[in-house]
Order: structure tokens, then C-alpha cells, then sequence
């Protein structure tokens, strides 16, 4: 019976992570630029917008520029959507059950879910660097200094709630996304202790990068290098890439919430998704693109002493 369900939890995980989360995102979509062109006194793209973009590139022509990499060039946006289904499916499975276990999901899930998704940036610097286009070997130079700069606070913010979980039960449990949920249900979120609160600041702010959204869409910047990493991109290829951006809009939110703000369980968590989209357009309206250097000193000289401080204070129970 066990299995059964089991089967089921997986079918049920794959089309969620294949069709409602896309979705999901496209309409995230719609809302960031119906109210970035708010902000901006314009009137804002119809609802479906997103979906028609999404169309239109399905049905174009695909071009591959000459002396490029062909099959690298073609399957590179493929890996970003495997990537971000995969995560889709363990959060999913960490959050599932009536009372989430130390046990519901496997050892070491947290470093897969790190893995996993830095197959996004992977994916665009590779790319970019196989159509051979010096702009767009700019902007994977750019993705791939801004990747350096943002994953070593990311890290060090994942590790806060790894530390206190590990000093409360166990490390196997620490190194488990559910085991981290159901330390959440027990003792409450982690967001609610001084390095809850930083390491939340510090996801934030990736996540921003993550997205490639102002100040950190500097890969892309399209008054400089013309998108960039996209530059040569057209077709089902640059759909494929939007789409991961898209499911990354759903599921970066979602991450955070998991594993700081008590888990994905209940309608308080909509609540919860809903003041993080919020805050991740606000951002994107309300500042001027950093320079790649100015970027990486936030992420390293002003982040990472911050999530330092922020295990600190969590091996110390604050």
C-alpha cells in the first residue's frame, strides 16, 4: 500500500513540477510586469502576455549561428528545466505527509537541492559559450563571476539552519530537507532567532541574482550586451530558457519558506510566497543595476561577513 502511495506521490510530484509550476510562473511573470509598468505610469501587458510570448517562440524558426557548438548550443536550455523539476519534486516530496518526518526525505537531499540549482547559471554560461558570439561570451563571463559572488553567502545561509538542527537532534537529520522542515514544526521557524533573520536577508538578496533580476541582471544587460547570454538565442530554445526563469520565480520563494519560514504546509505559506514575490519585484523596481564588480564586493565583503556572523550566532542557539 506504501509503494502505491509512493507511486502515486511521485506521478503526482512529476506533473506538478512539469506543468503547475511553469504555469505558476508565468503568471508570476504577468505580475512583475504588470506592476513594473505600474510603477513606471504604464498601462501593463494583457494577462496572457506571458503565454503568448511563450507561444510565439515556440512556433518561430530556431537559428544556431554559424560555428557554433550545434548539440551543446541546443541542449543547453534543456538542463536548466531538468534542473529546476528536480527541485520542484524534492521540495514537493520534503513538505508532503500529514506530519513531515526526519525521514522524509533521504541524506544529503540539501546538497543535491545546491547542485541542482547551479545547473541554471551552468546551463546559460555553456550556452552562451558554445555559439561562439563575443557578447555573449560577456555575458557568460558575467554569469558566471556573479555565480561566485552570490553562492558562497547562499551557502553560509543554508548552514544556519543545518547548525541548529544539527545541534538539537542530529547531523543525518540536519542534512535532510524534511528533517529541517520538521524541526520547523516542532520548535517553530527558524526565521523567528537573529540568524533566521539574517540568512533570510542573505537568500533575498540571491535570490534576486538567482532570478537575474535588477540590480544583478547584469549577464543580460540589455543596453550593454544586448541580452547577453541570449544574445543568439531564438525559438523553442529561448522559450526553454524563459520557462526555467519562470519555474526559478516559483520555486526560489518556496525554497526560503521551506527552509527558514516553517515549511510549505498549510494556507499561511500563500500568505508567506505572496510577501516574498512582493518584495523581490519591489527590489527590482527600486535600484539601479550594480556594475560586476560592485556586485561581487556585496556578495563577498558585505553577505558573506554577514553569514558568518549569522552561523555563528546559530552555533551559539541565537
Amino acid at each position: 500500500m506504501s509503494s502505491f502511495l509512493s507511486g502515486w506521490r511521485l506521478v503526482l510530484a512529476f506533473v506538478v513540477s512539469l506543468i503547475v509550476i511553469p504555469v505558476a510562473g508565468l503568471v508570476l511573470n504577468w505580475v512583475d510586469r504588470f506592476v513594473s509598468a505600474r510603477v513606471q505610469w504604464r498601462k501593463g501587458p494583457p494577462f496572457y502576455q506571458p503565454f503568448a510570448d511563450i507561444l510565439k517562440l515556440l512556433l518561430k524558426q530556431t537559428v544556431v549561428p554559424r560555428g557554433a557548438a550545434r548539440t551543446v548550443f541546443l541542449l543547453a536550455p534543456l538542463v536548466g528545466i531538468a534542473g529546476m523539476s528536480l527541485v520542484a519534486m524534492l521540495l514537493i516530496f520534503s513538505n508532503s505527509g500529514l506530519v513531515v518526518a526526519q525521514k522524509t526525505s533521504f541524506i544529503g537531499d540539501i546538497i543535491v537541492l545546491l547542485y541542482l540549482l547551479a545547473l541554471v547559471p551552468l546551463s546559460f554560461i555553456v550556452g552562451a559559450s558554445a555559439s561562439r558570439n563575443p557578447v555573449a561570451a560577456v555575458g557568460a563571463s558575467r554569469e558566471m563571476t556573479l555565480y561566485l559572488g552570490y553562492e558562497l553567502p547562499f551557502v553560509l545561509a543554508l548552514l544556519v539552519p543545518i547548525v541548529k538542527v544539527a545541534r538539537a537532534w542530529d547531523v543525518a537529520s540536519a542534512l535532510r530537507i524534511g528533517g529541517l522542515v520538521a524541526y520547523q514544526q516542532q520548535f517553530g521557524p527558524f526565521l523567528y532567532s537573529i540568524s533566521g533573520v539574517i540568512a533570510a536577508v542573505i537568500v533575498l538578496f540571491t535570490i534576486q541574482a538567482k532570478l537575474g533580476f535588477v540590480p544583478f541582471d547584469i549577464p543580460e544587460a540589455e543596453q550593454e550586451i544586448m541580452s547577453g547570454v541570449l544574445v543568439e538565442y531564438s525559438g523553442a530554445p529561448l522559450a526553454a530558457f524563459r520557462i526555467t526563469r519562470a519555474m526559478m520565480f516559483v520555486l526560489l520563494p518556496l525554497l526560503l519558506i521551506t527552509l527558514l519560514w516553517g515549511g510549505i504546509r498549510d494556507w499561511w505559506a500563500v500568505l508567506k510566497f505572496l510577501l516574498i514575490v512582493v518584495l523581490v519585484v519591489l527590489m527590482k523596481n527600486t535600484n539601479p543595476r550594480f556594475k560586476i564588480d560592485q556586485a561581487l564586493v556585496f556578495f563577498w565583503f558585505i553577505l558573506a561577513p554577514l553569514g558568518i556572523i549569522a552561523v555563528v550566532l546559530a552555533f551559539i542557539g541565537l
